[in-house]
């Protein structure tokens, strides 16, 4: 299944769209532009906290297919976001027991897509990312995702403590996966209320986020390399949650 995103351009049409709720993925402007139109769509874009670039006029040219773009073209994201705390509140509701993932700025859009279509085969119940620095969801994610993007819920907040707060306020443990700690997934119970935390490609989970969850989790690697790929530690991470909710019990 494959998805596009939907590129609107010229100012007054993505002021408007931006003042109307429409979910935004991204807004390209062009360099040495600043009219008035531009300043207030600056405005808006820093009050909605708006992920942008700022690129040459032929960028706009192709993403506009040489219409009137104005110096702004913006791309429309092609699945809507939740609002995390419904979600959690429904969850809840529905007497499951709450698995949630959260994606601590995962940049490339390839992992992000492959995290979803595993994430939805293994029973999350909700993808948490960040608003700014995440991959996009755009177009591609939604491909190498295979449509699950469309099938389970993704959260955007202004901040992963946010999320954090919140899970941890509605009684759901929250678990890191990093190698900066000596205890295995393995023993980590995941058959409980549980969001899990995965760290962006370079880095890992953010410093300030590890003082913050209540557990830490690693894969054992028994080879060289010193690392796995995040989209494939995901998966084993949330294979394991499987395994105990449906075999063990």
């Amino acid at each position: 299944m494959t998805a596009q995103n939907t590129t609107i351009f010229g100012l007054r049409a993505i002021i408007e769209a931006i003042q109307s709720g429409t979910i935004i993925n991204k807004i390209y402007l062009q360099k040495g532009i600043n009219s008035a139109l531009h300043i207030e769509l600056e405005k808006l874009i820093a009050e909605h906290k708006l992920t942008t670039s700022i690129v040459p006029v032929e960028k706009l040219n192709r993403l506009s297919k040489n219409n009137n773009h104005q110096g702004a073209v913006a791309l429309i994201s092609p699945v809507s976001f939740y609002d995390l705390e419904q979600l959690i509140e429904k969850t809840i509701e529905e007497n499951k027991i709450p698995l949630f993932l959260i994606l601590d700025q995962l940049s490339d859009v390839r992992n992000f897509g492959a995290i979803i279509r595993t994430a939805e085969c293994t029973g999350v119940n909700g993808i948490i990312i960040q608003k700014n620095g995440s991959a996009p969801v755009n177009a591609e994610t939604v491909k190498t995702s295979a449509g699950a993007a469309f099938k389970i819920p993704i959260c955007k907040v202004d901040h992963i403590k946010d999320a954090l707060f919140l899970l941890q306020a509605s009684d759901i443990k929250t678990v890191a996966a990093t190698e900066k700690t000596e205890d295995l997934v393995y023993d980590i119970n995941l058959n409980q209320p549980i969001a899990i935390i995965m760290g962006s490609e370079d880095r890992g989970v953010n410093p300030s986020i590890l003082k913050l969850v209540d557990f830490k989790a690693k894969l054992p690697l028994l080879g060289e390399i010193e690392s796995l790929n995040v989209s494939v530690a995901c998966g084993a991470i949330l294979y394991e949650a499987v395994r105990q909710r449906v075999i063990v019990g």
